[in-house]
């Protein structure tokens, strides 16, 4: 591939960054593609049913953003813990 080649489709690739930071190599085609597709989707509303007035602790995260497993595990562990040394104090125990 020349250089000249090279420069020409530099021209047309472009560096979009996302809301959670990550960037994007993203052509013409595929901008007017996304932007097509923003425009029907915008036509109808959007439902999302993670946010429903029912729903009090449930979260639709952003790409990038979801709670790790690790804090459930740690969680456990603190409660368990803390349940261990409280019931420590219970007199009579063996």
């Amino acid at each position: 591939m020349s250089s000249n080649e090279q420069s020409e489709n530099a021209g047309r690739v472009q560096h979009v960054t996302t809301k959670t930071g990550r960037i994007l190599r993203v052509t013409d085609e595929q901008l007017a593609a996304a932007a097509a597709q923003k425009a029907t989707a915008s036509a109808q509303p959007a439902f999302d049913p993670a946010r429903r007035t029912d729903v009090l602790f449930r979260v639709r995260r952003d790409e990038g953003h979801e709670l790790s497993s690790w804090w459930m595990i740690g969680a456990f562990l603190v409660t368990s813990g803390v349940v261990i040394a409280l019931l420590s104090w219970v007199p009579g125990g063996a």
